[in-house]
């Protein structure tokens, strides 16, 4: 009998909601609004799927310099999708999420995104399904840096091992296949310790019409694990 193949992780570089909305006439902010959809459309279609781990990368380090109010409706748009609780519940599916801690310098994550997202990650913590973590005030190579600094400061000599237990989640597994919307063909500053080795899906789809059979196409790219 054939074992059952382990659950794989999937990381996403939701890109062109504002390509999306220019080439509708349409303001930034909804196409913005459109990949908070499409993603809540994606956990659900992951949720049903062979896949365990979902991670995206929602707001970067980098993206504090749009303009303002382009970031107030990201904003309320990443308070809307931790406040997808009961929906989350349903599919059994849990929220995490990594960036900078908020008690550290240079942390901009306002208070009540903080809230927001304490309250579901507190309000999913007993679901065993998908695990969806979402990147908010990210940067890996903020990450790395951090990670190292970490080992540095303990007196241990920096390994592998080591780096990888003082990522912003240790828990989060390796990623076996990178999806990245829009047309463009490069990886930005998204879980570059994490995804050595990972498969890389490039699509021309802008992330608001990136839908479940994309998905498809790139858990394809997996090769099939091997069961412990």
């Amino acid at each position: 009998m054939t074992s059952p193949q382990p659950p794989i992780h999937v990381a996403c570089i939701m890109d062109g909601n504002g390509r999306w909305a220019r080439r509708r006439g349409l303001p930034r902010t909804e196409g913005h609004t459109a990949g908070e959809e499409a993603l809540a459309a994606i956990v659900r279609a992951a949720a049903q799927r062979n896949i365990g781990w979902l991670t995206v990368f929602g707001f970067s380090t980098e993206n504090w310099v749009r303009p303002r109010t382009e970031v107030r409706h990201i904003l309320s748009l990443h308070k809307k999708l931790f406040g997808r609780i009961a929906e989350l519940n349903s599919n059994n599916s849990s929220i995490r999420w990594i960036g900078r801690p908020f008690d550290e310098p240079g942390a901009l994550t306002p208070p009540f995104i903080q809230k927001a997202i304490n309250k579901a990650i507190a309000d999913t913590a007993t679901n065993t399904g998908l695990v969806l973590t979402v990147a908010f005030d990210y940067g890996s190579r903020a990450e790395l840096l951090r990670a190292s600094q970490r080992v540095i400061v303990s007196g241990d000599e920096i390994t592998p091992d080591l780096v990888s237990a003082n990522m912003y989640d240790p828990s989060i597994p390796p990623v076996d296949v990178v999806v990245r919307t829009s047309g463009e063909s490069r990886i930005s500053n998204f879980l570059l310790w994490q995804i050595a080795g990972a498969k890389v899906y490039f699509t021309e789809r802008t992330w608001p019409d990136f839908n479940a059979a994309e998905l498809d196409a790139a858990i394809a790219l997996v090769e099939p694990k091997v069961s412990q």
